[in-house]
């Protein structure tokens, strides 16, 4: 029972606060006020990413009109500007980067036998990259473009609860087909990308170590029909094939066969083509794994607009990454909470409710019992058409 808690205190409650403990003690940050601890930052950040704050004025003017209340959210320290700025700049990113790993570890346990829509048992991944547009003059350290500056959060998510599983923080330069040799892989495991991660000699790195993916071919990608399987085209299938490469090097990085199915939506008149290394499952299978992908890009969609990386509180390299980080955590917290609590809503729906609710003494699980279950997740891409649900 949490009669006469706060909600923002009965959410921390999910914390795992050995494990930041430990992840604090890790990365020493002498530099950085002792009266203003790693835990009351990290409050103070996760609380302006559930209630859409803009900046650090407005997080401490929102935390001081409640002052007699953040000794029961759990922040210990004196609430200012300066110092949560200079925490952000001089404290270690890591220590956050390794609690939100952690927190992710716990969320997939918890989702693990959850349903992504796909009857497989197998673990499904979607992998994409998102570019985070920040000012040149403001950020100069993250130059992306001759006029431009960005960061990208490269993010591969567990299509089960949609948990990102590994997440690496770049410049705008890195191209996102070099996240590819930061990922182990997983034996048995299917990932999903898009054509921009198209390389062969990465890709055979897969196959040699007997992990599946699903993607699309780029337009000039060179290959040729080796067999082709019957298909039920009343289901929008085209083709089945298998096909070898005929490029001028892709044939050396990748020298095995492939498979290409090809799949036409009605709906958008659309002819989708798909490479894989996996002859087993049936084609149409294949082509409902890849709609699945569109899970990361509402990952990317919904930390942009709720929570708090598009207006960065911190202009250095460790303030950002803290920044972003924290928001990370505070996505898997909430959905940590939804599993643990059994809340039907959707995270979206949680986390307009707890932007409200934060400073209600309301137990947070009959406030998530009684949330609406209908579906807010954006729905303005043309590939949430692709099938018929």
């Amino acid at each position: 029972m949490f009669t006469g808690k706060l909600v923002f205190a009965q959410l921390m409650d999910f914390l795992p606060l050995h494990t930041f403990r430990r992840c604090v003690q890790r990365y020493p940050s002498p530099r950085v006020t002792k009266t203003f601890s790693p835990l009351d930052q990290f409050l103070c950040m996760a609380f302006a990413q559930l209630t859409f704050r803009e900046s650090l004025r407005d997080i401490e003017v929102c935390l001081r009109s409640h002052e007699a209340k953040l000794y029961h959210l759990g922040i210990r320290g004196h609430v200012a500007r300066s110092t949560l700025a200079y925490a952000n700049e001089n404290r270690d990113w890591r220590v956050y980067c390794d609690f939100a790993q952690a927190l992710i570890v716990t969320a997939r346990k918890l989702y693990v036998h959850d349903d992504f829509g796909v009857d497989l048992d197998n673990t499904v991944y979607a992998l994409d990259t998102t570019t985070i547009d920040l000012s040149l003059s403001v950020f100069p350290w993250a130059h992306f473009r001759k006029t431009k500056a960005a960061v990208k959060m490269h993010t591969q998510m567990d299509l089960r609860g949609n948990i990102p599983s590994f997440i690496h923080i770049s410049d705008g330069k890195m191209h996102e087909v070099n996240v590819l040799d930061l990922i182990t892989p997983e034996p048995g495991s299917f990932t999903i990308m898009d054509r921009g991660f198209l390389d062969f000699g990465r890709l055979y790195r897969l196959t040699q170590a007997a992990a599946f993916f699903v993607i699309r071919p780029k337009s000039n990608t060179l290959f040729k029909r080796v067999y082709s399987r019957p298909v039920d085209k009343t289901t929008g299938l085209r083709c089945d094939q298998t096909v070898r490469l005929a490029g001028v090097k892709t044939p050396d990085d990748y020298p095995q066969y492939l498979r290409y199915v090809v799949f036409y939506d009605e709906k958008t008149d659309k002819r989708l083509g798909f490479f894989t290394n996996n002859f087993e499952l049936p084609a149409l299978t294949i082509a409902q794994l890849y709609k699945c992908r569109w899970q990361v890009e509402l990952f990317f969609k919904w930390i942009k607009q709720h929570l708090r990386i598009k207006a960065f509180f911190g202009t250095t390299p460790n303030a950002v990454k803290t920044q972003i980080w924290i928001a990370i955590s505070a996505y898997v917290l909430v959905a940590i909470a939804k599993k643990r609590l059994d809340a039907g809503a959707s995270l979206y729906t949680i986390l307009q409710i707890l932007s409200l609710t934060l400073f209600e003494k309301t137990t947070l699980d009959q406030l998530l019992s009684d949330a609406p279950l209908q579906n807010l997740e954006p729905s303005s891409c043309n590939q949430l058409n692709l099938f018929s649900s």
